[in-house]
């Protein structure tokens, strides 16, 4: 009884911090930060699975939302082609051992939040031609691929990043099966894949590929030799191969864009786990030519990471502030900036990000897609949620988002659901619609 007791008071105790304070803002360029929270076992949380039924996602007024498709692989990233067609990169990778106890218990916790069908391994093409929501055509486009994630083309080439190379393929206008075998542009560091996505983008002369590389662990404990070239973003000279460093600490870059008006590189990332449920914000940021971004000795610039021994007063000294904080926990896994006018009005200049949903505090956090507000090529404004409705009022989970992508030819976005392996795509009923309500603080 007494041990009955004692084991109640510890799973209530633990619970309570693994709660978040509702007044803390932790979006936007300078949020709140509380104080390091460390507990014998971190509190895990994740929203069971459910289905969408006859449900859908929930859109602002003027827009309309449906399934550009549905029974897919695991989707991720997705790229629009010239001709309109669409991508998608689907499949899961990884496979780092334990190393805890406590990381076979996350294991198993994520694993319930996760799909059941199997890795894709493939690219899909999806063609609506006529863009009325339902694909006249459905192909497998590429199969056989080790775990593809990111995507981008330049020059009549699509370039696949897997979890181990970068890879290209030569394609034709209207093309909608690639059979020969691809090309290696480069390896890329796939030695245990703690974090096995390889987000890609191109630059805006289309000279350069961008490449991102998560971190080996959460905070460096399986070493920092096994961290070489990790939590970084790599520069690809496309014709070449040849590769350099652009910026390190980096923790998690699960998606890259080029800003359209600077022609800047921007990325959303994943921060580091286990110190608290407010604690430390994803977030979205430039990325500077040389930059180090504080993992895993300091997080939001000079905030020192008590966990990391030893440390390197010296590097944190130069650690960079991330140019806007998304929340903590929200697992940010899609960015596409909106170009052309994007949907016009509040929706003219900013980017959608897709947020996949938190696992490691009680009240969920992420499990939408919200929308930043540029101005001059700079965030300007609070995030505002554009696709929600992924979770039921009880916190069952619906789908889960992940790449997101802004068609500007055709004024849609599209948005990735892993959890129902879905395709939604999200259009204007009219040339002008209000803006969806503000996102609560804190989120």
């Amino acid at each position: 009884m007494i041990r009955s007791l004692t084991c109640a008071a510890f799973l209530l105790a633990l619970a309570a911090c693994g709660r978040s304070d509702p007044g803390l803002n932790q979006t936007g360029p300078d949020p709140d930060l509380p104080g390091v929270r460390q507990t014998l076992l971190p509190p895990m949380k994740i929203a069971k699975p459910i289905g969408w039924g006859d449900a859908l996602p929930t859109v602002p007024a003027g827009y309309t939302v449906t399934a550009l498709a549905t029974d897919l692989q695991i989707p991720r990233q997705m790229l629009v082609l010239p001709n309109g067609d669409i991508l998608v990169a689907e499949g899961r990778g990884g496979g780092a051992p334990a190393l805890r106890p406590k990381d076979v218990i996350a294991g198993v916790i994520k694993k319930q939040g996760n799909t059941k069908v199997d890795s894709g391994n493939r690219v899909s093409l999806l063609r609506d031609a006529d863009n009325d929501g339902r694909p006249e055509v459905r192909t497998v486009f590429i199969d056989n691929l080790n775990a593809p994630y990111g995507l981008a083309f330049v020059d009549g080439y699509l370039y696949v990043a897997e979890q181990d190379a970068l890879v290209r393929f030569s394609y034709q206008p209207g093309q909608t099966r690639i059979t020969a075998p691809p090309e290696e542009v480069t390896k890329l560091p796939s030695q245990i894949n703690h974090h096995w996505t390889k987000s890609l983008t191109a630059s805006a002369d289309g000279q350069t590929l961008y490449v991102g590389i998560g971190s080996n662990s959460n905070v460096g404990e399986r070493g920092m030799a096994i961290e070489e070239e990790r939590a970084v973003v790599w520069a690809i000279d496309r014709a070449t191969g040849a590769r350099r460093t652009v910026a390190r600490g980096i923790r998690n870059p699960t998606a890259l864009d080029i800003e359209p008006t600077t022609g800047a590189l921007w990325a959303v990332v994943n921060e580091r786990d286990e110190i608290g449920p407010q604690l430390v914000p994803d977030y979205l940021t430039s990325v500077r030519e040389g930059g180090f971004y504080g993992w895993p000795y300091s997080y939001w610039g000079q905030n020192i990471d008590p966990r990391v021994r030893p440390q390197k007063p010296e590097l944190v000294a130069s650690a960079i502030r991330p140019d806007y904080a998304l929340g903590s926990h929200v697992a940010a896994l899609g960015l596409s900036f909106v170009r052309d006018g994007g949907f016009g009005g509040a929706f003219s200049q900013g980017a959608f990000v897709g947020q996949h949903g938190s696992w490691n505090r009680q009240d969920l956090s992420g499990y939408r897609v919200v929308w930043v507000p540029f101005t001059n090529g700079r965030p300007n404004g609070e995030p505002v949620d554009f696709v929600t409705g992924f979770l039921t009022a009880d916190g069952r989970a619906r789908g889960r988002p992940v790449g997101v992508v802004f068609d500007p030819a055709r004024r849609i976005l599209l948005v990735a659901d892993d959890l129902s392996n879905t395709v939604w795509r999200i259009a204007p009923n009219a040339a002008t619609t209000p803006p969806p309500t503000r996102q609560a603080p804190g989120r």
